[in-house]
């Protein structure tokens, strides 16, 4: 019998300490007040396009910005009761991050499985209707992506771009 590598084993352990969310079931999350979080690299973000209405952290300083007691949280990391819903391109770093992030007392932090690819994937099985999610934005940035994205989200959800 194989062992599973180190990583196999971290990222078990993560799936088992999270409530995940499920592509289908992300809009209902974010309607019930979960805040969206894309911690894809930039480079996945020009390649594959960017989670309309998502908050836009780099994961090298996403504890920092999410944690309630740091001082360099952001406005949005009012307190430990928000649900934040990670999303990397694959869901195995949102694995981690979120994990990470209930460590640090987030208890309702968790992910999107499969990640953005899984979200892209569901929403072509239900013929969803690309729209033009760069008209959600909030800042002049224009949209990245040079595919047609999807809206799953409440345009007035907007879009927020942290960097450092």
């Amino acid at each position: 019998m194989k062992q599973r590598s180190a990583i196999e084993e971290l990222l078990a352990r993560g799936r088992a300490s999270l409530d995940r969310v499920e592509p289908e079931h992300l809009a209902d999350e974010v309607a019930a007040g979960a805040i969206p979080i894309d911690i894809c690299p930039l480079e996945q973000r020009q390649r594959g396009g960017e989670l309309p209405g998502a908050i836009i952290i780099d994961r090298n300083v996403l504890r920092w910005r999410l944690d309630p007691t740091s001082p360099d949280q952001l406005p949005v990391a009012a307190d430990a009761d928000i649900r934040y819903v990670l999303v990397c391109n694959e869901g195995y770093s949102s694995r981690l991050a979120a994990a990470t992030l209930r460590e640090l007392g987030l208890h309702r932090a968790t992910d999107l499985v499969g990640g953005f690819q899984a979200l892209l994937a569901m929403l072509r099985r239900t013929n969803a209707r690309p729209t033009n999610a760069g008209a959600a934005r909030t800042h002049s940035q224009p949209m990245l992506s040079p595919m047609s994205t999807y809206s799953v989200l409440p345009p007035e959800v907007g879009m927020l771009t942290i960097m450092a």
